[in-house]
This record gives structure tokens, sequence and C-alpha cells, in this order.
């Protein structure tokens, strides 16, 4: 966020924030990137930090700070340095939430402590193999049967999903009627018959274990029912802008990121006796993307305004996801083209920086669905 929308806090907040990531993530993560996982320490150590479930209220174990900009630097500074390993955005912004508006006071007390010091570590599990964006045609089933409900079925691409302890799981507890039919299930770490499939292998954010996830005849007590039976896809509804504008964070400062590094490049790189930002092309192609880089910026802090006054609409997020993501993979392509065949190279961050970017128009639902929920908004 610009400086002048941060009051003091909140940027003591993002000091701390950046000490932390340059001491414990920044040296280790290219370790990790070859690992396809990052150590469940590094989780404890950023819940001792209070950087887990900061909105969660106190008498739960969170840090009781309503205020979604805290959120946000969070996730600015994770990937200002490139660090899209570690998953508490998806911890912080996807299922705490949902446990702080649909959970019983029982499910509250048992989960949130133990998210908010690392020791529980989440994961939301919505996409199956021949299901993607479309939540309301989802396959795994879970029926009651002798006072639990029975699931059986497959997700993938679960971002945490080889760490999770707790998973929110989409299914459906009646499958004869459709969206209305659509129930959150929190499912645990041991229960019989919930099984882990491979570490998927991605074209990029290597760190970041993504997962396959299997449920054969998994016994879920009933009252590991999130919210109520059948009102599963409303709450995707309203919980989904927040997962949105945080892949819209993600993609502006991946865009940043890419224009300050591409523009140092051009004032160091020369070609026939100068700078290649010397050409009248480079200077161009740069004083586009600054261009579309500040309109960005300017735009999502609205977006996060909003979301800190709770008022970000579903089809506001679905512009942010979509045009900034989109945004982000344009300058991203340009500034490897400014680098030339050194883009190409991996050793360039430049590089990574293009492999890990491409995700973004697609995770939190495609940019196609985006523009769907806005021309929808529109009465079209």
């Amino acid at each position: 966020m610009q400086d002048h929308l941060l009051t003091d806090e909140l940027k003591m907040f993002r000091d701390t924030i950046r000490r932390f990531v340059e001491k414990e993530v920044v040296p280790f993560h290219d370790q990790w990137e070859k690992d396809g996982i990052v150590p469940r320490e590094l989780w404890r150590k950023a819940g001792a930090m209070g950087f887990l479930c900061m909105d969660v209220p106190e008498e739960y174990g969170g840090g009781g700070v309503d205020d979604y900009r805290f959120n946000a630097i969070l996730n600015e500074e994770m990937c200002r340095v490139g660090a899209l390993g570690p998953g508490f955005i998806v911890h912080n912004e996807l299922v705490a939430p949902y446990l702080l508006a649909y959970g019983t006071q029982a499910q509250k007390q048992k989960y949130l402590p133990r998210m908010a010091t690392g020791e529980t570590i989440t994961a939301i599990a919505m996409t199956e193999p021949g299901t993607g964006s479309d939540l309301a045609n989802v396959k795994t089933s879970a029926l009651r049967r002798d006072g639990h409900y029975r699931v059986n079925g497959q997700k993938t691409f679960i971002s945490n999903g080889i760490l999770n302890d707790l998973v929110i799981t989409v299914t459906k507890t009646d499958p004869s009627v459709g969206a209305k039919g659509v129930s959150l299930l929190l499912i645990e770490r041991g229960m019989a018959g919930y099984e882990r499939g491979r570490n998927l292998e991605k074209i990029g954010r290597h760190a970041q274990d993504t997962a396959e996830l299997f449920f054969r005849d998994v016994e879920v007590p009933l009252e590991n029912l999130l919210g109520k039976e059948g009102e599963g896809f409303y709450y995707l509804m309203h919980n989904l802008p927040q997962e949105r504008l945080a892949i819209a964070i993600s993609a502006q400062v991946g865009a940043e990121r890419a224009l300050e590094m591409t523009s140092q490049y051009c004032k160091e790189r020369t070609a026939f006796g100068q700078s290649i930002g010397k050409f009248q092309n480079s200077r161009f192609k740069l004083a586009e993307m600054a261009t579309e880089v500040e309109i960005g910026r300017v735009f999502l802090d609205h977006c996060i305004d909003l979301q800190t006054r709770k008022q970000l609409t579903a089809e506001k997020a679905a512009m942010a996801k979509w045009w900034l993501s989109d945004m982000q993979k344009r300058v991203v392509d340009q500034c490897l083209q400014l680098h030339g065949g050194y883009g190409y190279m991996l050793e360039y961050p430049i590089a990574k920086l293009y492999l890990d970017q491409r995700v973004d128009p697609i995770h939190g639902g495609t940019n196609e669905i985006m523009k769907e929920i806005i021309g929808r908004s529109m009465g079209f």
C-alpha cells in the first residue's frame, strides 16, 4: 500500500514483517523450492510473531485486529521478495474467515487457537479433477450414515495440501439439488480414509506444497459441519471476494517487482555503446508499464480500503483479480523480453517471476469466470 494510506502502527508492522521475512524466509527459500515444501517450524515462528490469524479475536488466541490492511501488508511483503512458498494467505484469508463467520463456539475454541500459533496448518479443498470453477457441480459426497457423514471423493490443486492438519472440504450432502446441496465439512489429519496424494509438480511456486486429496469412506462427525447443510455454496460466494483480493495483491506486487528489476537492468545493460534503456522502444515500453502499474496500485489500494470497511463486493473483487493478474502477465512478459537472452535464464529473478505469476489468472476462479461475474452484475 502507498505510504500515505498507512498509520504509524501499520508502518511499524510492515517493518516487523520485513525483518522477519529477511531473516526467516529469504535465506532458505531457494532450498524450499528444491524441497517442494516449507518446514512446519516456519509456521510456528510466524505464529509466535503474531502473523497468523491476526483478525481472530483474542479469546480464540488471535491478534484481535479487525483491520484487513494487516493481512494485505503481510501478503505484499512476502510477494515483494518472491517468497510465495509459505501458504499463510490460505490460512489467514480463506480458512480463518470461514471459521469466524460460520463456525460454532466449540469449533472456534477447538481450531482457532492452534491455527494462531501455527501448530495447526489449514487448507480449503474446492477444486476437483473434473470440476474447476463450477463449484455447484462438485462430486465429493458427504452422506449421513449412522450419526456421521461418510465422505467419498477427490480434490486436486490444493494449496497446503501436504502440510494441512485441517481442511475445509466442499462436499455434496444432497447431490440431487445442485448448488443447494453443497455443504462444508471440517476434515482433520488422521481421520481414517483421508489420504494425501502426490505433491504436484508445477511450473512455478515450487515451495508451495500443492496436492491431491482423497476421501475414501471418511467418517466425519456431524459436529464437523461448518455452518448449515446446503448453505455451503452461499458461504463460498460470500467469502471468495477476499481470496480474489489476495490474488490481486500478489499480482500487483509481482508487476511492481518486475518493473523495478527491469528498470535497473535497462540502466546497467549496454548495447551499441549505450544503456538499452536509452533506446526509444525500451523507454516507451517502460513508460507504458509504469503507467499500468501505477493505475493498478491506485485501484488495488481502493479495493483494500473497501475490504477494510467490509464493503468490497463480489464484482469489484472480480475486477481486481482479473485486471491486475492480466496486467501482471503483460508486464512480466515484456520485462522478460527486455532482459533478452538473460531473461530466459533461471538464475535471473525475472525468469522465476515469469513462471510463478502464470497461475494468478487461473486460480481463485479463472479470469473468464471473473468476467462472467462482472457482466452479470451489469444485468447481462
